[in-house]
């Protein structure tokens, strides 16, 4: 469970204490980093000891995955009538259908489909009006660009965030 931290905002900060902070903060840093490489190279050195065993575990696992695949679909007009699962020993096997979605016959395009779906289903053709934002953002330094998008309810902002960037230094 996560604990809530409130940040309160410090006033009255001094340049002497600044730089003390971001002394602490830069040495933080750098021993958070370390940790981390040290976590990662045992993490490494583990994936190596153990990769040709899982590689070989793997091997075996989609072997087997096949097997069965193909006992599924060699069965499946008498073993999937009812349900489309199968309950075996060591857990259950079976066909999941997909979502349903459009694809053109052979011979047709996207493209000559819109063409043939205007013609005879119309009702079927999607227009969409959209705020060509790219465009405003390009012209919004034109003349008058800013009084023209604020009758039209709309503002170019930009946020500013606080960052924090130590210099990084080589570590042995």
């Amino acid at each position: 469970m996560a604990t809530r931290k409130k940040k309160t905002i410090i006033s009255g900060v001094t340049r002497e204490a600044a730089d003390s902070a971001f002394g602490q903060y830069a040495k933080a840093d750098a021993q958070i980093n370390k940790i981390n490489a040290e976590i990662e190279l045992a993490c490494a050195k583990i994936r190596e000891k153990h990769a040709d065993r899982l590689s070989s575990l793997a091997e075996e696992r989609d072997q087997a995955f096949d097997t069965l695949q193909a006992f599924a679909t060699e069965n499946q007009a008498e073993l999937f009538t009812k349900k489309k699962s199968l309950d075996m020993t060591h857990g259950t096997i079976g066909f999941r259908t997909g979502t349903p979605k459009l694809k053109t016959l052979k011979g047709f395009t996207w493209a000559s489909a819109v063409n043939l779906v205007k013609e005879f289903l119309p009702s079927f053709i999607r227009t969409s009006e959209e705020v060509a934002k790219d465009k405003l953002l390009a012209d919004r330094d034109e003349e008058d660009m800013t009084e023209k998008m604020a009758k039209c309810g709309i503002q170019v902002v930009q946020d500013e965030t606080f960052y924090v960037d130590p210099k990084k230094e080589e570590t042995e």
